[in-house]
């Protein structure tokens, strides 16, 4: 059966737990200079709708360093910018790539595109989830602190598709989730209301923060609500990561960011260089999660 990764809750705690294991495995044979090429003669092909620096990037690399290719698709090069229907081309390209990687903006486009697909198909970013920004971002908790279950986690901004994966995070990985947020901006309800038991929203991001594990955050205006811009500045200015807003964090917190950020706004210009961020760390997983990802949908797990 052809396994797709849409949302976290595609696999199970157990799978996740694994992939996490196998992204730092991955990521010290590949600094220690041990050649690993299971995907050799395997192909990706990655529709992007929506522009990206590091999914573009952590994917294509992923591919050459398993000995695979991968092949770039902007919605100019495809017949999907020209009217052809999702399930349409999902017939065709899954008859010639081994795996579908798709970024786009409605979430059901990739439902879709999955339903008509022989090979496994990947979100990398939807408007509703970001899920494997979520792998990069356990394996650098655990990297870093070691097992994420039972701490508090804090989301302070939008209740956006950064946050609706968190949410997913929080129950596939068992840990509590706080989302601090102004009113208007709250994650999915229907998100909220499956996961009640380990996920609340508090309007106070002082008091959201206080003892938290890992904080994070992600821009104010994401892809497409550029013309927000200026009204969710107003309603999100008490909201920004500072030093010492972490300050009130337990001592051994984290600081993550998805990238890029916009200094200033939803951070302090000196948030990513304080010695509690791992936002480097983080945006570098996104290769080796994915490795590992690409590596278990095409050939399980190792």
């Amino acid at each position: 059966m052809t396994r797709h990764f849409l949302t976290l809750l595609d696999l199970t705690p157990e799978e996740l737990g694994y992939l996490i294991q196998r992204a730092v495995e991955l990521k010290t044979m590949q600094r220690t200079g041990q050649f690993h090429e299971p995907l050799r003669g395997k192909t990706l092909g990655m529709i992007f709708e929506k522009s990206s620096t590091r999914t573009r990037v952590s994917f294509e690399v992923a591919m050459t360093q398993f000995g695979g290719a991968s092949i770039f698709l902007s919605s100019r090069d495809t017949q999907l910018g020209r009217g052809e229907p999702v399930e349409d081309s999902a017939r065709v390209l899954s008859r010639m790539v081994d795996a579908v990687m798709i970024r786009t903006f409605d979430h059901r486009t990739v439902e879709t595109f999955a339903q008509h697909s022989r090979v496994p198909v990947i979100n990398a970013l939807t408007d509703d989830f970001h899920p494997c920004q979520l792998l990069a971002d356990m394996q650098t908790y655990v990297e870093h602190r070691g097992e994420i279950k039972g701490r508090k986690v804090v989301w302070v901004g939008d209740g956006n598709n950064m946050c609706n994966s968190y949410i997913n995070a929080a129950r596939q990985f068992d840990f509590q989730l706080v989302v601090a947020c102004p009113e208007g901006f709250e994650p999915d309800a229907a998100l909220m209301a499956d996961n009640a038991g380990r996920v609340s929203v508090v309007r106070d991001p002082r008091e959201a923060v206080a003892g938290a594990h890992l904080v994070t955050t992600d821009v104010w205006a994401s892809m497409g609500q550029e013309q927000e811009q200026q009204e969710r500045a107003r309603h999100f200015a008490p909201y920004q990561v500072t030093p010492a807003l972490m300050d009130l964090a337990d001592e051994q917190a984290l600081f993550m960011h998805c990238l890029p950020a916009h200094r200033g706004e939803e951070i302090s210009h000196d948030m990513l260089d304080d010695p509690r961020s791992v936002v480097w760390d983080e945006a570098e997983n996104r290769l080796h999660a994915q490795k590992a990802l690409l590596e278990f949908l095409l050939h399980g797990q190792h």
